[in-house]
């Protein structure tokens, strides 16, 4: 078992170990009620969970989500609101979120508005969940206009990574989620980067032991990353807070919202990598040997690195929507090399076509 403590305002910890979905009912304390919100995917996780609470001493509410991005919607939120209404659940009672990122960022954005707050356990069963959507504090919905419009940052009380789940995850799953531990590699940690290279077969296999290495290597650079900058507020120039995180997240944002939400977020991400990297050597100065890194590293894994889906006026317009936009000034995370994160502040509209051709070529 590995243990990551996040030093934030709310201080929590990650446990990431086979069999940690059986830690939940020490989170249980002193919920009467406790909301188990989860894919459909994960019934049978959820009623194990649901034991696991009784045995506790608190009354389990299964609640079952939409498929994948389909459960983040001003509709299922108010579903939900409507289940813990019925149940009667107040301020000393308890959500927990089994599945992927879709269904922990809606169980944290329950727990975050119902009665102004209620403690709330993670429980990501994906790779990018594990890494990603299921940690750090972020949580949100959807709207038709764009990914996570609404939102807000509210820790989970716990993190419990059960790698014994990932073993029924489809092979693109697998793959999406090592786009953002790629991601991670780019902005943080070299050795993620030799480590997929060295073996990207292994790095695919739920069984191995290197992609719980890959996930506690990447859990550890968000808890560092999270818990010097919790709410976005501190970065200035090369001096880069929790936007970092969001490397590849605004082209990528974008090609999900114009695509509807029908592929996967860490394909999208790995994509607006490229993007971002092609940005970056025309405004900051990465080498075009690491631009390519770029898609050395994607390809290993089996993610795309060209585009063919959306045009340049639709992706230009989503990105302007983006939530590291200022009025009508584009921001971008970018990278002068692997490890040195920088904002790129509005870069020129050429910069902007010339990455784009680039990725679509």
């Amino acid at each position: 078992m590995t243990a990551v403590d996040f030093a934030t305002e709310k201080p929590h910890r990650a446990v990431i170990a086979p069999g940690a979905l059986e830690h939940l009912g020490e989170h249980v304390g002193d919920a009467s009620g406790v909301a188990i919100l989860h894919a459909p995917p994960l019934a049978r996780a959820a009623r194990r969970a649901a034991a696991i609470v009784r045995a506790a001493g608190a009354e389990p509410v299964l609640v079952e989500l939409p498929a994948g991005e389909s459960a983040k919607t001003p509709g299922v939120l108010a579903d939900c609101w409507s289940a813990l209404a019925v149940a009667g659940f107040t301020r000393s009672d308890l959500v927990v979120g089994i599945g992927g990122g879709a269904t922990t960022d809606l169980a944290g954005f329950i727990a975050a508005t119902w009665m102004r707050g209620i403690s709330w356990v993670s429980v990501p069963t994906t790779v990018l969940a594990m890494v990603d959507a299921g940690i750090g504090g972020k949580t949100g919905a959807d709207l038709p206009e764009g990914k996570n419009l609404i939102g807000a940052f509210w820790e989970p009380s716990a993190v419990l990574e059960d790698t014994d789940l990932l073993a029924t995850l489809p092979i693109e799953e697998l793959r999406a989620g090592l786009g953002e531990v790629i991601k991670h590699g780019f902005i943080a940690d070299e050795r993620t980067l030799e480590l997929i290279s060295a073996a990207p077969a292994e790095a695919l296999d739920p069984a191995s032991a290197l992609i719980g290495e890959l996930i506690v290597r990447s859990v550890r650079v968000k808890a560092g990353v999270v818990g010097a900058d919790l709410r976005e507020a501190t970065s200035v120039g090369d001096r880069v807070g929790r936007e970092q995180l969001n490397y590849g997240h605004t082209m990528g944002h974008a090609i999900e919202a114009g695509e509807h939400f029908t592929r996967r977020h860490g394909e999208c991400v790995g994509l607006g990598m490229v993007f971002a990297a092609e940005l970056a050597h025309r405004t900051v100065g990465l080498s075009a040997e690491h631009v390519e890194r770029h898609r050395r590293m994607l390809e290993l894994v089996g993610l795309p690195t060209h585009y063919r889906g959306i045009g340049w006026e639709q992706a230009r317009e989503l990105m302007a929507r983006d939530k590291k936009a200022r009025g009508a000034t584009l921001r971008f995370v970018g990278l002068r090399a692997p490890g040195r994160v920088t904002m790129i502040v509005d870069p020129p509209e050429r910069a902007l076509l010339g990455a784009w051709n680039a990725l679509t070529r």
